[in-house]
């Protein structure tokens, strides 16, 4: 199971990005599927999590700019970021807790990363 993530990128204040994350592999289910983000010298952080129901969570600092959505068809999240800011920028990691296994039989369940995707906001 992998997780691949992409969207990142340079970006002016007040404009947007879209990232996506796809898992693909030996997938049962997916529970929740969310991102993180890190900057140098501090700790990853949650941005926002789709649980695996319809409900989502968000940080404080990005509530009403951000937007997470799933794809459950194509195992996908998204995060659309708008109104961004000089202090968004940040390396995102995409995360799944992932149930591994195949038609009918599951194995075990497991967090999964994402390579991590750069989002720079700047002038």
């Amino acid at each position: 199971v992998q997780l691949q993530a992409s969207g990142g990128g340079l970006v002016e204040p007040g404009g947007s990005l879209r990232l996506s994350c796809a898992a693909s592999g030996s997938i049962f289910s997916i529970n929740h599927m969310g991102w993180y983000r890190q900057v140098p010298g501090k700790q990853r952080e949650l941005v926002a999590v789709a649980n695996v129901g319809e409900s989502t969570n968000y940080a404080d600092s990005v509530k009403g700019r951000f937007t997470i959505s799933r794809d459950k068809a194509k195992n996908t999240v998204y995060l659309q970021m708008d109104s961004l800011r000089p202090e968004d920028t940040a390396v995102y990691y995409c995360n799944a807790e992932i149930v591994r296994g195949g038609a009918g039989y599951f194995i075990d369940t497991q967090e999964y990363w994402g390579q991590g995707t750069l989002v720079t906001v700047s002038s």
